[in-house]
């Protein structure tokens, strides 16, 4: 899949250091420095959330940091907006789980 090369936001995004990043427990290749969610997308993740009302999964909707359809639970953070975080070296990211929650050790 390809990559997410300008963002609306963020503007062009170079190409970074190949690194790994956790998710659900699965390693996945990114590109460091890039949105956590381009690196979702391009290994072919479209679900970052389950909604806290109905249940249902969520993914990808404004991609600028506006709603909270990319939110995940980001090395024990809850409510990581996926589309503008960027990713660092072994980062463990989590499908969250309606409004998620903190670690209890933090």
């Amino acid at each position: 899949m390809s990559r997410i090369e300008n963002h609306i936001i963020l503007g062009d995004l170079e190409k970074g250091k190949e690194v790994e990043i956790t998710v659900d427990g699965k390693k996945i290749s990114a590109q460091e420095g890039e949105p956590i969610l381009s690196a979702l997308l391009a290994a072919g993740i479209k679900v970052q959330n389950i909604s806290a009302k109905k249940h249902e999964p969520r993914g990808y909707f404004c991609g600028i940091g506006r709603c909270t359809n990319c939110v995940m639970t980001v090395n024990g953070d809850p409510n990581v907006r996926t589309c503008i975080t960027p990713v660092e070296a072994g980062m463990v990211v989590e499908t969250q789980d309606g409004l998620g929650k903190w670690e209890e050790s933090k």
